[in-house]
């Protein structure tokens, strides 16, 4: 199906579009890098493809070290492809809608410190629901460096309390993370005193759900980030990225090699991963070249 709509999309462009012979090419290309992406996440259809498919894409080439001028020009590839199969009623909805480019200046990802980690940690307090939820997200992110979508479609059957596991990501391509014991407790809990009290929908098989007992949302899981990031007073913007940044970049300073990082992380090249391994790189260099009594 991929195969029959891109060659369809490629004699568009050539014909009714006009478009010359290199943009048909970078077209094209982003389209069949996308193609292979999606693939990685158990997902056979364009027709299939969802919001969040499109803002994890993204997310992927600006973690990949894709330039600015790269991202931008993938978008647009992007946009332009899913509005023509919204045209032809191959799509519901255009995912890429409301997706915007990077800014040209590429900023260093946001890393917490351990001691800053561990007071963003300690900020829910569980003596309700709301606290012993928000606990075991916070551990959960920083212990298995999940994505957003990715958390919010855990199930309970996609965690093993006693093995000390979670699985996270689509179908075939999931990958098993283990997690420290303090994260199985927090979801332990979680579980126990405050999950199972909420009146939930018959058959509800998310792991996270809100207070009216249903699936927790992306929106619900970033107000409820920034709630903790402002009683930390630390002043800085802590995303669920900037939990997954900080962890990779913890483990690799404490040792870790850069295919357990990439494993845990579910990087699907070895690129993603050694970005963080050059931006310590570059954090040893700056601070020789600022003490060494001959820098």
């Amino acid at each position: 199906m991929q195969v029959q709509q891109l060659r369809k999309y490629e004699v568009y462009l050539r014909g009714a579009k006009g478009a010359s012979e290199n943009t048909v090419e970078a077209y094209m290309r982003d389209l069949r890098r996308f193609g292979e992406w999606l693939g990685t996440r158990g997902v056979r259809s364009f027709s299939a493809v969802k919001p969040e498919h499109a803002s994890d894409y993204i997310t992927y080439l600006a973690e990949s070290g894709k330039s600015p001028s790269t991202i931008t020009r993938t978008l647009a590839s992007l946009k332009c492809f899913f509005a023509y199969l919204w045209s032809a009623g191959k799509c519901s909805l255009n995912p890429f809608d409301g997706i915007t480019p990077p800014k040209a200046e590429k900023k260093q990802p946001m890393i917490l410190t351990s001691d800053e980690v561990e007071l963003l940690l300690s900020q829910p307090k569980p003596v309700d629901f709301k606290g012993y939820r928000d606990r075991a997200i916070l551990e959960l992110l920083y212990a298995a460096g999940v994505r957003v979508s990715e958390l919010i479609a855990m199930d309970l059957s996609d965690v093993n309390l006693n093995a000390g596991f979670v699985r996270a990501g689509e179908s075939e391509h999931g990958r098993m993370i283990p997690i420290y014991s303090s994260a199985v407790t927090a979801i332990s809990d979680y579980l126990k005193c405050a999950r199972s009290k909420i009146a939930v929908m018959p058959g509800e098989t998310a792991l996270f759900v809100n207070s009216g007992g249903t699936r927790m949302t992306r929106q619900g899981l970033w107000k409820i980030l920034k709630k903790y990031q402002e009683q930390t007073k630390l002043g800085k913007d802590i995303t669920p990225q900037t939990l997954r940044h900080s962890l990779a970049t913890h483990m690799l300073q404490n040792g870790a090699d850069l295919g357990t990082v990439q494993e845990i992380l579910g990087h699907t090249d070895k690129a993603s991963t050694q970005f963080y391994a050059q931006m310590l790189m570059r954090g040893l260099r700056d601070a020789y070249n600022r003490y060494h009594p001959r820098a």
